[in-house]
């Protein structure tokens, strides 16, 4: 699909930062951080050691099997997770912010995390984690999160079409009741051990991740990544509203279902693979907006670059905090994001949809 030219930036030239330069040093500032990431935890290990244990695992000598193991088998992974997370939801609340032209909307506008909730919910509490295990939960979670964005879908389509306000009201009612029939779950199920493991989970983590798991998520995260920056001069159109987008040429219809299955599959896969993270997908596009203005061209990659070193940095925060002990990592992104997001909208020269 190849997008139409777009609606002008309104947003002055001066007030942006280069995109290239940006990228480029957001990049950089990302490889350090995964690295320096892999040396906090439980066990502190410094610099040395894990240069040493990057090595073996890319087929060095074994100077450190200890080293190896925390760092390539347990953090390594975890990290990575965290980047593809932050990126994929970085990207997800960009895409949602455009389709439902609501500053405030994030990837679990539409009742994707509620849906993924029940999924989940429904694996803990009816005992088919202990035989499936991980496996089992991001299964549940994935068809929980796919069955709510069809539900979605199919009441905002009868009554009256996919409307930026139809799909907020939708995906808000519904997404109470997801969250009324999770709790229903637990309740029922009268298993507090199994509750537990739900509200960890809701909260967000990364502990389970491994190197098994991380390909469906960055697949999906990448694939869907190139679909949304393919489709970047429509976006701009549609940012600026719906008239401007027809009168554009934009089949704005069409593009709409695009948007809202492409985050529905994109969301449902990263709330599987890491819980429901709030706050990313809110904050980091709107600080992306800030740095180089509202063209989803250069919108996309540095909200993606942001996203992910922020998760990378919240990861270490949920394993150091109070070690040896870990915190959700809803609770850390919360705690950090609210401030931003204050800051944010105390900026005069910012305004959502006008590039600025």
């Amino acid at each position: 699909m190849t997008s139409r030219p777009s609606a002008p930036d309104a947003a002055p030239a001066a007030r942006r930062l280069p995109a290239g330069p940006l990228a480029c040093a957001l990049g950089a500032l990302l490889a350090l951080s995964i690295v320096l990431s892999l040396g906090f935890g439980a066990n502190m290990l410094p610099l040395d050691q894990v240069v040493a244990g990057l090595r073996q695992g890319l087929g060095g000598p074994a100077t450190s099997p200890t080293a190896h193991l925390i760092v390539w088998q347990l953090r390594l992974p975890r990290t990575l997770l965290a980047v593809i997370v932050g990126a994929g939801l970085a990207i997800a609340g960009a895409s949602i912010q455009t389709l439902a032209q609501n500053p405030l909307a994030d990837p679990y506008l539409l009742g994707v995390s509620s849906g993924a909730s029940v999924g989940a919910t429904a694996v803990i509490a009816g005992g088919l984690g202990a035989l499936g295990g991980r496996l089992a939960l991001t299964g549940g979670a994935l068809v929980g999160a796919l069955a709510a964005s069809v539900l979605v879908f199919g009441v905002a389509q009868l009554q009256g079409g996919l409307t930026p306000l139809r799909l907020v009201l939708t995906g808000t009612i519904l997404s109470s009741a997801f969250s009324s029939l999770s709790s229903c779950l637990i309740f029922v199920s009268g298993n507090q051990q199994a509750a537990q493991a739900v509200l960890f989970w809701l909260l967000g983590t990364l502990s389970g991740a491994q190197w098994s798991n991380l390909l469906l998520p960055a697949i999906v995260t990448l694939v869907l990544g190139i679909v949304l920056y393919s489709l970047s001069g429509w976006l701009d159109a549609l940012a600026n509203g719906a008239q401007v987008a027809i009168a554009l040429g934009v089949p704005v219809t069409q593009l709409r279902i695009a948007l809202f299955v492409i985050q529905a599959v994109l969301v449902g896969v990263l709330v599987a693979s890491s819980g429901g993270i709030g706050f990313v997908g809110l904050v980091m596009p709107h600080l992306a907006r800030l740095l180089v203005g509202g063209r989803h061209r250069v919108l996309f990659p540095i909200a993606a670059l942001i996203g992910a070193v922020f998760m990378v940095w919240v990861d270490v925060i949920t394993r150091i905090l109070v070690a040896p002990v870990e915190i959700p990592a809803s609770v850390v992104t919360g705690l950090i994001g609210a401030p931003i997001f204050l800051v944010l909208l105390g900026r005069r020269t910012y305004e959502f949809g006008s590039g600025s």
